[in-house]
């Protein structure tokens, strides 16, 4: 983030915690409803001091790297299999296309029969929420190649496999990151909801707990935190794709 834009930025963010603090002042807004920034600082602080935020901001980590892992993996492979083997893709694209518009989370009731409410149901509702954006993007590279460099490849007596690696592969690495990115963030979003339903620790648990002890403060603690994590994230992976494309692509997300 460049200077200027991180002035602006600041500018924003202290324009809202002073609306949100004049209407806290003036009790527009109930307390119960609406703590005070003071308030919801002084919760954060001492949810640092004991170190509860940290277990938890951990323990989500944890939960989305491994859902990530798992989805990227999947939608790569079977993408591969897509345009290595394209007669495949009749056996099972229409399932691909049926699953992506079911909301992973109107499938946790049927993951808990099955799985009960330990890891493996959390860490399938971010499989199933981030696999589709990863599988989507990595196929719309791959099938965009060039078919000029296709062509060279076969003049070159390229098999089908050393095409894939040599040349798609390279090319659609782009929209490859780039779908790998937007899955990131549908990881962050399913993990929190999985935790409000399925779990007894994470920042999803922390802030249904909150809510069920009537502590706003707490449940503004626990989205902002979600945030920061989340933005945090994105930004390393950001710059990841930038030093991996060298900083040729720009997605207008800067």
């Amino acid at each position: 983030m460049n200077k200027s834009k991180a002035i602006k930025t600041s500018i924003s963010i202290i324009v809202i915690i002073f609306i949100w603090a004049v209407v806290t002042e003036m009790e527009l807004v109930s307390s119960y409803i609406l703590p005070s920034p003071l308030k919801v600082l002084d919760s954060l602080c001492k949810m640092i001091k004991t170190g509860e935020i940290f277990e938890d901001i951990y323990i989500s980590y944890i939960r989305v790297f491994k859902g990530f892992f798992l989805a990227t993996l999947s939608a790569f492979l079977l993408a591969m299999v897509r345009v290595i083997l394209p007669k495949c893709n009749d056996y099972y694209e229409t399932i691909v296309q049926f699953l992506k518009n079911v909301p992973p989370l109107s499938l946790i009731s049927l993951l808990i029969l099955w799985f009960g409410i330990g890891e493996t149901t959390k860490i399938a509702i971010i499989v199933l929420t981030a696999f589709f954006p990863i599988y989507l993007n990595t196929v719309k590279g791959f099938v965009s190649c060039d078919k000029k460099l296709l062509e060279v490849g076969q003049v070159y007596g390229y098999s089908k496999v050393n095409s894939f690696f040599k040349i798609m592969l390279p090319y659609a690495m782009s929209d490859i990151l780039v779908g790998m990115r937007i899955g990131l963030g549908y990881s962050w979003r399913a993990i929190i909801g999985a935790e409000m339903i399925a779990a007894s620790s994470g920042l999803g648990h922390m802030i249904l707990f909150a809510q069920q002890m009537s502590r706003t403060d707490k449940v503004i603690v626990g989205i902002l935190v979600i945030g920061i994590v989340g933005y945090l994230t994105d930004r390393l992976f950001a710059f990841i794709i930038n030093k991996s494309l060298k900083g040729s692509e720009k997605n207008g997300w800067d």
